[in-house]
């Protein structure tokens, strides 16, 4: 799938999302964990990535490989390796928190791995999650 860098294309992954899951009968709960952490790294890449006002192209992979469902986001926006943002302290009362950092936390906590790399001038994110929890 390629989005582009607007925000009113996020809408378009849960529909695309949605129907993946269903062809290949991927739980809800596995649907919704991978739809809330795209949802937060695409728009943080739209939000934050860009510099210019230019049009760009994030591409959007899903794979089933073995028992897990993978999202691969590639984009040529500013260098960005989610793994390296601090932890927000979510011990701090809501409004005493920095804004920010909450999405990515959020998915690091959901995901089972996230691997990030830089490649020929793009940041490639890969989101595994797996199919059903281990015995």
């Amino acid at each position: 799938m390629i989005l582009k860098n607007h925000l009113s294309e996020v809408t378009k992954l849960y529909e695309k999302l949605e129907a993946f899951g269903q062809a290949q009968h991927i739980s809800e709960s596995v649907l919704a964990s991978m739809n809330l952490a795209l949802e937060e790294i695409l728009a943080n890449i739209i939000s934050f990535g860009y510099t210019d006002t230019e049009e760009h192209e994030i591409s959007l992979r899903l794979i089933l490989e073995e028992e897990n469902l993978i999202a691969e986001i590639e984009d040529d926006a500013a260098p960005f390796n989610p793994l390296d943002a601090p932890h927000p302290d979510i011990t701090l009362p809501i409004e005493e928190r920095p804004i920010g950092g909450l999405g990515i936390h959020l998915t690091k906590k959901m995901m089972d791995e996230i691997t990030y790399a830089q490649q020929d001038g793009k940041n490639i994110l890969r989101l595994r999650k797996r199919l059903s929890q281990p015995t």
